[in-house]
């Protein structure tokens, strides 16, 4: 395999959110920059429908921000309650509730449950008011999401909620999108930004590996290994993971030199 050149590897750093994130972004340049220096720490929100979203979809960028000493919060819409259809609803849900509690342990993150159900989420404008004012309690100044496109409809509607309080809340935090299972369940995903997941690669697969009731080594091993090395491979790193940035209108890039 052919390694990047210096140069796109620079351009690369520029263009991603690990070496890119700035928001209200004047308070810190970008995420290496506040590792190595004393900067304004940022909130970190994540919202994903079930328990193990957002640690197997951007686990590895949290764990970047809680070591850099900024504070994460993951927002799951709901506690994973149809996961076994064996077990009862509240089983399910105490279940994964714990294995939630304990990645989060790992990753430095804080836990907060939307109160949506499993398989029953619902998209409304009740629903996008909740959503709304609970993002509004945490003042996040960047949040990540399901990409929308999605086969699992809890997916969709955690992206759409996210999305529309974004809007509601005139646009003040940064808004991003994450894959979960690309090709199984997100489509059509094109990562704008990447993040450089190598350092914390096994932090992340620790997290991951909390989540027992999901079969984390197969889905590990089949899938997000793979995920991310690709992204890697895309980035000029070990290991990666990506994002869509969603934007209110298109920022024009020059070419350097015109």
């Amino acid at each position: 395999m052919k390694k990047a050149t210096a140069p796109r590897r620079e351009f690369l750093k520029n263009t991603t959110i690990a070496f890119g994130m700035a928001t209200n972004f004047s308070a810190i340049q970008n995420l290496e920059a506040g590792i190595r220096a004393d900067s304004s720490k940022l909130t970190i929100a994540c919202v994903g429908a079930h328990p193990g979203d957002p640690e197997f979809g951007c686990g590895g960028t949290m764990a970047r921000y809680s070591t850099a000493g900024h504070h994460v919060v993951f927002v799951y819409l709901t506690r994973g309650e149809a996961f076994d259809p064996a077990k009862s609803a509240s089983e399910s849900a105490t279940l994964r509730t714990r294995e939630a509690e304990k990645s989060c342990g790992v990753l430095g993150a804080t836990p907060i449950f939307a109160g949506q159900v499993d398989g029953a989420t619902i998209l409304s404008r009740s629903k996008e008011d909740e959503m709304a004012k609970l993002l509004e309690s945490i003042r996040p100044d960047i949040v990540l999401t399901h990409w929308p496109i999605d086969s699992h409809p809890d997916h969709q509607v955690a992206g759409l909620l996210t999305m529309t309080a974004w809007i509601k809340s005139g646009k003040k935090f940064e808004l991003y999108f994450y894959e979960v299972n690309t090709g199984s369940e997100t489509m059509a995903f094109t990562p704008s930004e990447w993040v450089d997941i190598t350092s914390v690669r096994e932090k992340k697969k620790s997290a991951m590996f909390g989540h027992q009731t999901q079969s984390p080594e197969k889905l590990y091993d089949t899938l997000f290994k793979t995920m991310e090395g690709f992204r890697g491979f895309e980035a000029g790193v070990e290991a990666a993971e990506g994002f869509v940035h969603f934007r209110s209108k298109t920022i024009v890039a020059s070419i350097q030199g015109t």
